[in-house]
């Protein structure tokens, strides 16, 4: 990839695009279908919470195919909120927030009480169960009444080894061949993003918060079926699934 100048921002939002495919080729997928349940269950002009937002990919897809949806992207991550910045800056229909999601105020920095959809995509993995279960029960507070909550991400199924094993062994099999092809993954983005002269510095303070990379856990789709039942959503079920990866939906 040819490191940018900072400020085409279309660029750096492909860069990370490119770079979340190589590890989920499928992952325009899993938006594809959040999307058409967002649509199915709360309509077309939604007010939206983009929960660990980044670069504000859920955002962007969510207004090029809904003009007359809002979206509220929240993270505490620096480097990806600029990036979003520059993005969106200018765009009325979209608010972005800095907040910890493991601070338990962190709902008070939010500009509305309540949301037609809460949405996010493979970002909550960066919690163990405690805190998320704790986040899930946050959520529901801000769910509307017939209102969503969609979680993409990691879901393995520790019940099945042999399959997990083959097929983490095909995947990665395909990814050294993207990689051969020169594909970028995370540890050269972020270098090259901590090349860029706007960058540099919010990337700088990323990894003084998370170091490296930070700690998670990746529970299966029961785990998280069942917390958000407990958390006070009516109806919960996976409705997008690959070997590795789920969409689950709660409607309140």
């Amino acid at each position: 990839m040819t490191t940018t100048t900072g400020t085409d921002w279309h660029a750096w939002q492909e860069s990370w695009d490119r770079q979340q495919e190589w590890y989920m080729p499928d992952r325009e997928e899993r938006f594809r279908v959040m999307l058409d349940m967002v649509e199915a269950l709360v309509g077309t002009a939604p007010r939206v919470l983009d929960l660990a937002c980044g670069t504000g990919s859920i955002t962007g897809r969510l207004l090029a195919r809904f003009p007359e949806a809002t979206s509220v992207g929240v993270d505490l991550d620096p480097a990806l909120l600029a990036i979003a910045e520059g993005t969106f800056g200018g765009d009325d229909r979209v608010t972005l927030v800095t907040a910890d999601l493991k601070d338990p105020a962190w709902v008070t920095r939010l500009p509305y009480d309540t949301f037609d959809a809460v949405l996010t995509a493979t970002a909550l993995h960066w919690l163990f169960t405690e805190p998320l279960a704790a986040l899930y029960g946050q959520v529901a507070e801000l769910v509307r009444d017939g209102g969503v909550f969609m979680n993409a991400d990691h879901m393995i199924d520790e019940r099945t080894p042999r399959i997990n094993a083959a097929e983490r062994a095909r995947r990665h099999a395909h990814m050294d061949q993207a990689k051969a092809n020169g594909a970028v993954d995370w540890a050269e983005w972020w270098q090259l993003a901590a090349q860029d002269p706007v960058l540099a510095e919010p990337t700088a303070r990323r990894f003084e918060i998370y170091g490296e990379h930070a700690d998670g856990d990746t529970p299966s789709v029961e785990w998280h079926t069942r917390t958000l039942r407990d958390s006070g959503f009516a109806e919960v079920r996976p409705v997008w699934r690959s070997p590795s990866d789920a969409l689950v939906l709660a409607l309140k």
